[in-house]
């Protein structure tokens, strides 16, 4: 929790960008795993964390935006909570510690819910992403479920993207400690890899990492020889001499503010040839982004300058032909890099994504592209100081893909269809980093970076 001023400030600005009406905010419920007191570890909703702080279930909360008006709902323990969770805090107290005055019961809430439709104000809320509060929703305001995400308050949306997105020093000192302890489980996996062990083992040291410094990995750990799978949580396979391993993973600390870092290692320590040239030219276009990177330059221009590299590089190998800028105008990089070069991140590892991917990275001036790859592009508009995005390009080989462009002759005028059959086996590389836009470029966030050159990566593992 930050000081009280910090949350008081959010607040206030947010009530200035919304002209009328009721803002309600849904904290999130415990969720039973596979009984009711068998519970997933608690994770509060992350803008009732920014806006009120309170990390405990069940609260919801209400700014007035004419009055002022501020209420926290939630209900006290009793002798029974106390019995198996000892002595809590009361609410009142609790709320005192990030700015609000005034508390209610949570039953209340329909109350003044009612009260407030009754009177024919404007209740606005964030699009639902737990059905918990979808009911509690359809329970309170009447909304169809079908409804819901449709009927949220897109001024609302906005307000709280346009808050968000600019990280504040407080902010950025958290992702800071995120991305320390990010490091810190790739390097942990980097130094134990070898033949022999089960991909299993790896993703246990690196969540052991996670839960001795932090609250919990940012999302389920990716680790995987099959990189071609670009999401791949099976863990199973045998680390094999010769294969590359793709490892994506970050940390969430007990502020709740996330890492997400990727690196691409040799199972054997050390690359072969080939595995040496891709992955060569996936480090160029990360590094080019991290030169690149600064305010006045929109993120769709640095994907599209990383692509280049990329298929600069793959013309170079033969594996593409013809004029780079025509290549990458026809959208040849989505053959090898389906996705986009990165995401807001914060209080989520993919930041503020449930309340809609095209208000967090795209406004009225910079609109999501339709071409396939660049289309998958989660942030595309122009960069400001205080933004905390991803930098993570790729190279892929993913056989069903390469058939279906071949058999549909999609961009045959650039592609060596023949020479791509030798990297079938190849699986996938990509490397992630995680930046903060400054006020002339970019920095990498945490004390330090995994090692990212071919030379550094095989000199660590070797040692």
């Amino acid at each position: 929790m930050f000081d009280t001023n910090i949350y008081t400030s959010r607040r206030n600005r947010l009530i200035s960008n919304i002209n009328s009406g009721i803002l309600l905010f849904l904290g999130n419920s415990e969720a039973g795993c596979n009984y009711k007191d068998n519970q997933y570890l608690f994770r509060q909703d992350s803008t009732f964390l920014y806006f009120f702080g309170l990390d405990k279930p069940d609260l919801a909360a209400i700014i007035d935006t004419e009055s002022g008006r501020q209420i926290i709902f939630g209900n006290d323990v009793d002798i029974d909570d106390i019995i198996w969770m000892g002595p809590q805090p009361y609410l009142k107290d609790q709320a005192g510690e990030v700015g609000v005055t005034e508390t209610a019961p949570f039953v209340k809430l329909a109350d003044y819910l009612h009260d407030a439709v009754k009177k024919g104000r404007k209740v606005h809320f964030l699009p639902p992403y737990r059905n918990h509060n979808k009911m509690i929703l359809h329970k309170m305001l009447g909304i169809d479920f079908e409804q819901m995400k449709s009927s949220a308050s897109e001024e609302f949306i906005k307000a709280v993207v346009k808050l968000r997105l600019i990280k504040e020093p407080c902010e950025i000192e958290e992702i800071d400690k995120a991305c320390n302890v990010g490091y810190a489980m790739h390097y942990a996996a980097m130094k134990m890899m070898k033949p022999g062990m089960v991909e299993q083992e790896l993703v246990g040291i690196m969540q052991g990492v996670c839960s001795s410094n932090a609250y919990m990995p940012s999302f389920p750990i990716i680790l995987s020889q099959n990189g071609e799978t670009l999401h791949n949580h099976s863990h199973h396979q045998i680390l094999t001499e010769g294969r590359l391993c793709v490892i994506d993973a970050g940390a969430e600390i007990a502020s709740h503010y996330a890492s997400d870092f990727t690196r691409t290692l040799p199972c054997s320590g050390k690359f072969t040839q080939q595995q040496k040239e891709i992955y060569t030219i996936v480090a160029t276009a990360n590094n080019y982004a991290l030169d690149t990177s600064r305010p006045g330059i929109t993120y769709t221009e640095v994907h599209l300058g990383a692509s280049k590299i990329i298929v600069q590089g793959l013309i170079n190998l033969g594996l593409v032909h013809g004029d780079v800028d025509e290549a990458v105008a026809a959208g040849v990089q989505g053959l090898f890099m389906p996705h986009g070069l990165g995401h807001n991140m914060g209080l989520d590892v993919h930041d503020m994504e449930d309340l809609g991917e095209n208000y967090v990275g795209y406004d009225d001036t910079y609109k999501r592209a339709k071409q396939f790859g660049l289309a998958s592009l989660r942030m595309g508009k122009m960069l400001e100081q205080g933004h905390v995005i991803s930098d993570e390009p790729g190279i892929y080989f993913i056989p069903a893909l390469i058939e279906k462009w071949k058999k549909e002759e999609t961009c045959r005028e650039f592609i060596n269809f023949g020479k791509l059959e030798a990297y079938y086996h190849f699986g996938g590389i990509r490397l992630e980093d995680d930046i903060l836009i400054t006020a002339n470029g970019c920095r990498l966030l945490g004390s330090k970076r995994l090692p990212i050159s071919v030379e550094d990566v095989e000199s660590e593992m070797r040692q």
